[in-house]
């Protein structure tokens, strides 16, 4: 899995709501995060290849089910390059707030 894998596979709308599904409810079949899109199953089949492939979730067989759950160790590395954004970001506000708190009241 390489850190762009994972940029990509986060890029896609769908793939972010399903890790959120399995962040608050925890490991499922594929037949159950089906029900929560507006997609066919192999649509959202091919949604889970990519989050696999990125190392973002983990796929274990379960009879004739696969269950899919949240590995959400690559997102580390996500949130590692975010923060120096995340500071600057922070600074600006900062900045912007001590602008407006400066300004007279009307």
């Amino acid at each position: 899995m390489s850190e762009s894998e994972v940029f990509a596979a986060l890029a896609n709308p769908t793939r972010r709501e399903v890790l959120r599904l399995l962040r608050e409810h925890g490991e499922q079949p594929v037949q159950a995060l089906a029900t929560r899109f507006d997609m066919r199953r192999p649509s959202l089949s091919e949604h889970l290849r990519v989050l696999r492939d990125a190392g973002l979730v983990m796929e274990r067989p379960v009879g004739r089910q696969r269950l899919y759950a949240l590995r959400a160790e690559p997102l580390r590395e996500v949130a590692d390059w975010l923060t120096p954004y995340e500071r600057f970001w922070r600074a600006r506000l900062a900045g912007l707030r001590d602008v407006l708190d400066g300004m007279p009241d009307d």
